[in-house]
């Protein structure tokens, strides 16, 4: 198939693809922001059939013989927002060809030749990475056009991310904000063999354009569920209008869903020197921390703030109370689970250090050493050093895990048996040896009650045992799960 299908498809695809461009280009000449929410001329409706139709032939042409379209596609006025999952490839951009929406996307893919100015003709709300306030623009610009009525639907992926499509995952809240009514639409591939998953490991996007043109045949379900109307409830609350949207859509695809979000995948699968084992409570720390209305990418700001008034304290402990003022939120249920994380002896009081080294890891999960470094001021003595059981602490509560044996790895950090380390010896340690942490840590948990030990449970939605919904039990109840 790579020497005889393959390359004609690829051909037949590109040539589809580049005469859509001509089209759209020429559609888009003369056109600026306020003509776009007029009404469409009679020559530009016809060019928008015509791509249609050939954004239909570039799939055909690709193996996408038969594409099963289920129930009927609301029109702007019932349902302003389309809400696809599961998202699972960029093949998913069959939907948004065969429904011409509006798409939520980066504002770097409008540079991208060919394909740039296709995305400009379906009207897409740009996301820009560079400016800080983007999300807070892009939720405004979804609701100002859902509530206008003059924009054509909008199209979002609410999970955010692919996944292999055996469970959803989390709802980003953004398409529920506006609070308009939305349809719910769900993706199936049945395919004797998956070629179109790309997920966060596994084969890449060039290989899986080449072994999907290289089958066959492909098919695609693309069912419309009927309107999902929101209550006055989920109006205001659209957390809760998404995880009751996210339950209609996994009905209809007989899946479970997993609290777990896009974020916790990145923390979970974070390449830094440390790597997170498989029972580690950080996956529920970080629930936790969205749960009270904290937002890691903010609170990163904030960590030297909090770890200077950590380093006040001296180690004294903290009660409840004076936690929930740490953080300046009131005692709750998930406060109080939170605590309980931390609380190693169900004493009643807990280290600021240990949270302010979790909140370090779940804010910059690929940032193993700046989050050592924040640990040793906090743990460090007046002339810069920690002993071993400083070092100790550090890591384990890093790797949210209950026990971890740095012995060895301590001796050879201190090379002349001072019984003190600084963060200049650990940081010179790490760069002679880069992959110090499977030598000196992970060999030593291979026991059946080791904390590292990997887990034998099967992980069905495909990133690890701790995003199994089958786990979601054990997950309620943190108390079990001690970081220390």
């Amino acid at each position: 198939m790579t020497l005889t299908l393959f390359p004609i498809r690829l051909f037949f695809a590109v040539s589809m693809m580049l005469v859509a461009w001509f089209f759209a280009f020429i559609a888009l000449l003369g056109y600026n922001e306020k003509e776009l929410e007029k009404p469409r001329s009679w020559w530009r409706k016809a060019v928008h059939c015509l791509l249609k139709a050939l954004m239909r032939t570039m799939w055909l042409a690709g193996g996408f013989h038969w594409v099963t379209v289920k129930g009927r596609q609301a029109s702007p006025t019932e349902a302003a927002i389309l809400t696809v999952a599961p998202h699972s490839s960029y093949f998913d951009a069959i939907s948004v060809t065969m429904t011409m929406a509006s798409i939520v996307m980066k504002a770097e893919s409008k540079d991208i030749p060919v394909w740039g100015t296709l995305i400009k003709y379906c009207r897409p709300v740009f996301v820009s990475r560079s400016d800080q306030d983007s999300r807070r623009k892009t939720v405004e610009e979804i609701k100002r056009r859902a509530q206008s009525g003059k924009w054509p639907q909008i199209i979002i992926f609410p999970e955010g991310t692919c996944t292999n499509r055996s469970c959803l995952i989390t709802f980003k809240p953004g398409a529920f904000i506006p609070g308009v009514p939305v349809q719910p639409v769900v993706l199936r591939y049945p395919n004797k063999l998956d070629t179109i998953t790309w997920t966060w490991q596994g084969p890449g996007a060039m290989e899986i354009l080449w072994l999907t043109l290289c089958q066959f045949h492909n098919s695609v379900e693309i069912e419309f569920l009927p309107v999902y109307i929101p209550s006055e409830e989920e109006r205001k609350n659209p957390s809760l209008y998404a995880n009751n949207v996210r339950q209609v859509m996994a009905e209809a695809l007989r899946v479970p869903v997993t609290d777990y979000t896009f974020e916790d995948c990145c923390l979970a699968l974070a390449e830094g020197q440390l790597r997170l084992p498989s029972n580690t409570c950080l996956l529920e720390f970080a629930k936790l921390v969205r749960s009270l209305g904290l937002k890691p990418e903010k609170l990163e700001k904030d960590l030297e703030k909090y770890s200077e008034s950590a380093k006040k304290m001296k180690g004294a402990r903290v009660s409840l109370k004076e936690f929930a003022a740490y953080l300046e939120v009131p005692v709750s249920d998930i406060l109080e689970n939170m605590f309980a994380l931390f609380d190693e002896n169900e004493e009643g009081i807990i280290d600021l250090r240990e949270f302010v080294i979790s909140l370090s890891v779940v804010c910059r999960p690929s940032k193993t050493l700046e989050t050592i470094q924040l640990a040793f001021k906090m743990y460090q003595s007046e002339n810069g050093t920690i002993v071993e059981d400083n070092l100790a602490c550090i890591l384990k509560t890093a790797m949210g895990v209950s026990e971890l044996n740095v012995t060895n790895l301590f001796r050879a950090i201190d090379e002349w048996e001072k019984g003190t380390i600084t963060f200049d010896d650990f940081f010179r340690f790490t760069e002679t040896y880069p992959d110090f942490a499977e030598e000196y840590l992970y060999p030593d948990q291979t026991g059946v009650e080791s904390s590292l030990e990997t887990s034998s449970l099967p992980a069905p939605n495909g990133f690890c045992t701790d995003f199994s919904p089958e786990n979601a039990e054990d997950k309620k109840n943190p108390q079990k799960k001690k970081l220390n």
